[in-house]
């Protein structure tokens, strides 16, 4: 194509909306009654342009996409407007023709992957399966596209985890499976529901890149739903904000940023966790908490530090391996190992907030399932309040230590009462009465925000932060010393997220808490840390206290995770530096491997730095 065919294409796109939705109005059965979730909702979107659509959990945004792909039940659902894509009005389809569009014209990218991915295929079969459908191509050619786009979203070791199943992957690296099945056959418009939600930001950045990538190659337009402002400034050409079901502002990112109109948008822009905002402060101080209906602010109360600096400790980690055995399909024979853990030393005391950041399937959620005893160590020690964890029956482990993990709906028994799903702990261990079950499950929901007539309610009657607010309750019902936060907030919206890491914080001050928090979040970590750990591939790279890891990173990866943080000021998104698309190593390991010895050096006091080799990056 010549440059006067490009510029007519590009005036014709402008000219003609890729999508282009007016008064979409999605409605639910309750009863006799419909109620109406998402109203007269209308936005365009044209080739190569990405449309960010922003809100609070509950405020129809994943309806809307929902909606327009024709994935709401039928029974039970109203839905009235027009969606017209390259003249065809999607509403008016059948099921038949909807199963042509979707996945080949239209692909879209959903929150949680592990509901998403079919358990019982294998990665590589889930990604070819939509290029077999809507691609006349053999299976090996198939195959072939499907590692290719592995490679593409930075999934290490793709042709040897190619025939791997989804519950052997991360959530980062199975987020990844469902970009890559999203993008391998280059839809004309990609609807990507909180896509990043589970990726760190190096592979973040690396991902958003990679959509920007393929928009500049096939004019692709992007509909990015996503309560990470600073993702929505870094991406977005214009900006949709919905509120209970309404669209309340609409404009160019730079205008939303710049000059909101309504007091919801400058209350969910003011509520952003922002990176630098402990700059010079000493212990983790609670997020301001803002009331989106009025726009007003509290500050945080002024209070003492909880931390018990001397030892004994809660917990100490010293010498800590994992790896995962991979076998031959013939003889079953270990033909390569994962080393997913490899010489983990850390100590966390009472009071504490140790943060565990880094990339997807570096061995972060792996090291917080050894020190829960959830997997079995390979070798080292786990201390738990002084005693060998090996040693400590799991019913009184139970007391001591809790997790609690990424996905609240996926850690929630769909058929128990919240109630019941809270006391599960004290029923299995037989503690105390069913009278004085429900005593405790309505104080607890008490203690984390909820009312306590909400403990009759199933699971899939809250929202994602209601629910991950249950999830603190069941760990607390045991009353442990250490609480294992596995991406606990990261599904969150960011009032949401405030109010959970705040709730943290309330009961670390009041029950003496020690925190293991595993994250991503770079500027979350920021705020509730006494100390950080960085991992990679494995391995802690670098270790210290908050204001030393962000203050003066000295490992080149820590350098790296900084800065690809998205920064919530579009006006700067030219301005950063891309991170370097390079490949990850894999943790994959012959079976004899002998893993090297390390050395750290101690850059300041309780700062200490693995020493670089050729190996890191």
């Amino acid at each position: 194509m010549n440059q006067d065919q490009t510029d007519m294409t590009a005036m014709q796109s402008a000219e003609h909306p890729l999508l282009q939705v007016s008064d979409l109005t999605v409605g639910f059965r309750r009863g006799a009654d419909w109620n109406d979730v998402v109203r007269n909702v209308g936005f365009s979107v044209h080739g190569g342009e990405t449309l960010a659509i922003v809100g609070e959990s509950g405020s129809g945004k994943s309806v809307t996409s929902m909606a327009l792909m024709q994935l709401l039940p039928r029974e039970g659902t109203r839905i009235s407007g027009q969606a017209m894509f390259r003249g065809t009005d999607l509403l008016q389809l059948g099921e038949r023709q909807m199963e042509r569009i979707r996945g080949d014209r239209i692909s879209m990218i959903f929150q949680e992957p592990m509901t998403s991915l079919n358990p019982v295929m294998t990665i590589g079969a889930q990604i070819a399966e939509a290029i077999l459908m809507h691609r006349r191509v053999s299976p090996s050619e198939a195959r072939a596209e499907a590692l290719a786009m592995m490679d593409r979203v930075r999934i290490p070791s793709a042709k040897s985890r190619y025939d791997a199943y989804p519950h052997q992957f991360s959530g980062g690296m199975r987020q990844r499976v469902m970009i890559a099945a999203a993008l391998a056959c280059q839809p004309d418009l990609l609807i990507a529901d909180e896509p990043t939600t589970a990726l760190d930001v190096t592979i973040q950045a690396q991902v958003l890149s990679l959509i920007k990538e393929l928009q500049a190659e096939s004019g692709m337009g992007v509909i990015f739903i996503t309560h990470d402002m600073g993702v929505v400034a870094e991406v977005s050409d214009r900006t949709l904000v919905m509120y209970h079901g309404d669209v309340i502002e609409a404009g160019t990112t730079e205008q939303i940023f710049r000059n909101p109109s309504r007091t919801y948008t400058r209350a969910l822009l003011s509520a952003v966790p922002r990176l630098g905002s402990m700059a010079g402060k000493g212990a983790p101080t609670p997020y301001p908490i803002f009331d989106i209906a009025s726009g007003k602010v509290t500050e945080p109360v002024a209070r003492p530090d909880t931390l018990h600096p001397e030892p004994p400790y809660l917990l100490e980690v010293r010498d800590l391996s994992k790896r995962f055995a991979i076998q031959s399909k013939l003889f079953k024979r270990t033909v390569a190992r994962v080393h997913a853990v490899e010489g983990v030393n850390f100590t966390l005391r009472r009071g504490e907030t140790l943060s565990i950041v880094g990339e997807s399937g570096c061995g972060k959620s792996t090291t917080g399932k050894l020190i829960t005893g959830l997997h079995p160590k390979d070798s080292g020690q786990i201390t738990l309040a002084g005693r060998d964890l090996q040693a400590i029956p799991a019913a009184e482990r139970a007391h001591d230590i809790q997790m609690i993990f990424q996905d609240p709906y996926a850690s929630l028994n769909p058929r128990l009462r919240v109630g019941e799903a809270i006391t599960e702990p004290l029923r299995i261990h037989g503690k105390v009465s069913a009278a004085e079950e429900r005593q405790i499950a309505a104080s607890l929901l008490g203690r984390v925000g909820l009312k306590p007539d909400m403990a009759g309610r199933y699971p899939h009657e809250f929202s994602g932060g209601q629910r991950q607010r249950i999830c603190v309750a069941r760990a607390l019902v045991m009353k442990p010393k250490v609480i294992v936060a596995d991406e606990a907030v990261s599904a969150l919206d960011v009032t949401m997220k405030t109010q959970v890491v705040n709730l943290m914080m309330d009961l670390q001050q009041e029950m003496g808490l020690g925190f293991v928090f595993i994250s991503h979040d770079m500027a979350v970590v920021e705020r509730i840390s006494h100390r950080i750990a960085v991992m990679y591939l494995g391995e802690i790279v670098e270790i210290g206290p908050r204001a030393a890891i962000f203050d003066n990173p000295r490992h080149p990866y820590t350098r790296r995770l900084l800065g690809a943080v998205p920064v919530p000021d579009p006006a700067r998104r030219h301005q950063r530096s891309t991170v370097a698309v390079t490949e990850l190593h894999s943790p994959v390991r012959s079976a004899d491997y002998k893993h090297p010895e390390r050395r750290y050096l101690e850059i300041s006091d309780d700062h200490f730095v693995l020493e670089t080799g050729d190996d890191w990056q």
